[in-house]
């Protein structure tokens, strides 16, 4: 084998490695197509609305929970803005 081809079948494994590694890259974080919230989100604000009601007090440590709490109840907690 001559000295001038066997270079290219040398530099064609850390080319082919770096091709690889940007092309996986650029494919996973899609760096370039993520959406910038704070730069391209209108956010009209409102005042707040609501009551500021006292529920309960929980003193010591006998109960850890407030009685009637939802925080296992996401589909409650948490209801879908509904366009129409």
């Amino acid at each position: 084998m001559s000295d001038d081809g066997g270079l290219w079948l040398l530099l064609a494994g850390p080319v082919g490695a770096t091709a690889l590694y940007w092309t996986l890259y650029r494919y996973y974080r899609n760096t370039d197509k993520s959406h910038g919230f704070e730069r391209e989100t209108k956010v009209d604000a409102k005042p707040v609305t609501g009551s500021d009601e006292k529920v309960d007090e929980i003193t010591g440590t006998q109960r850890s929970r407030v009685e009637g709490d939802n925080v296992s109840a996401y589909r409650e907690r948490v209801q879908r803005i509904r366009d129409g």
